[in-house]
């Protein structure tokens, strides 16, 4: 083969990547969400959400709408940490989350199961979760880990520790976890620091995240907030994911959904960022369109790639690490 030297200048893509918008076309997305939530709002139910709002300048209504100014959305933005370290269990498992590093998880959570013994079709367990946390342990390519399955054997109330419990005890990556409100979180928490112990914890962070998701349209529900807060004051990372449908709890057209899925985000985000300047949060989105005809979401639809790579894109915009749900 013939030596080839470098070309003087040559100028490198930098890898495959998918450009959604232009500048402008963000900077405009972005203005039009700012006026979404100075003008229209977010519906915070949780009083001591709205207290926080409220003395860092916000305007509250009677009834629970929360009307943000501009500079405490962008001053929020830029205060959110641009890239995460997420600490495995074990050290090797650590995982780094910034711009133009991509990575894999697995999504749940699923609710029935094939009995893979017997064949019977059956609703999910905890034992169902403890051997399909060891199938992902085992896929490299997939470097954090969320519930497949759900532990539907226990009480409702505690079954986010349970699916914890099922899972730190069978992978070293990791973990995301629903945690369905701030008492869960705590807990969780604990049980964290006594998997890698506290001078590890300490050292480089939880290995436990956390996920919730505000109510299209624009509303921060009280486990929500609960949970946003409670993740800020316990210093470990929150997902916060929009799950906005496209001709359902959003406009139809695709513009209108991803200005009403950022104004969720961003709500979220201004709340973890008020609670403690720097807190780890995580711009997330599972929104999709909705089938008009069956009013089901279509997850794995054109309409969802479509999405998702504009959320890549706006989280970009703002230097903020991303989650995006494929299917």
């Amino acid at each position: 083969m013939t030596f080839r030297a470098p070309s003087a200048g040559f100028a490198a893509s930098g890898g495959f990547k998918l450009e959604t918008f232009t500048r402008d076309e963000l900077e405009e997305l972005h203005r039009a969400t700012l006026e979404v939530l100075e003008r229209t709002g977010v519906y915070v139910q949780k009083q001591q959400a709205r207290d926080v709002f409220a003395a860092a300048g916000a305007k509250v209504e009677p009834d629970g709408v929360v009307k943000l100014p501009p500079h405490l959305v962008e001053e929020a933005i830029r205060s959110a940490p641009p890239r995460l370290t997420l600490a495995g269990r074990v050290p090797e498992r650590d995982s780094a989350i910034e711009a133009g590093r991509v990575t894999f998880t697995c999504f749940g959570e699923g609710i029935s199961i094939i009995d893979p013994f017997n064949g019977e079709y059956r609703p999910t367990t905890k034992n169902d979760l403890e051997y399909s946390t060891r199938i992902i342990d085992a896929l490299d390519v997939i470097t954090i880990v969320e519930r497949c399955v759900g532990s539907q054997d226990v009480p409702p109330p505690v079954q986010a520790i349970h699916n914890y419990e099922a899972i730190v005890n069978n992978t070293g990556k990791h973990v995301f976890l629903g945690p369905e409100n701030g008492r869960n979180v705590r807990t969780i928490v604990k049980m964290a620091k006594a998997a890698v112990g506290a001078e590890r914890f300490e050292a480089a962070g939880s290995p436990v995240s956390f996920i919730t998701c505000p109510v299209s349209p624009l509303r921060l529900v009280e486990d929500c907030c609960d949970i946003i807060m409670t993740c800020a004051e316990e210093d470990v990372c929150i997902c916060i994911l929009s799950m906005a449908m496209s001709g359902g709890s959003a406009p139809v057209n695709l513009a209108g959904t991803l200005v009403t899925h950022n104004a969720e985000v961003l709500a979220g985000t201004v709340l973890s960022q008020l609670v403690k300047k720097g807190a780890k949060i995580v711009y997330g989105s599972s929104t999709t369109a909705m089938n008009l005809k069956l009013a089901t979401a279509c997850v794995g639809s054109p309409e969802l790639a479509m999405i998702n790579a504009a959320v890549a894109s706006i989280a970009r915009f703002y230097n903020l690490p991303s989650w995006v749900a494929g299917g």
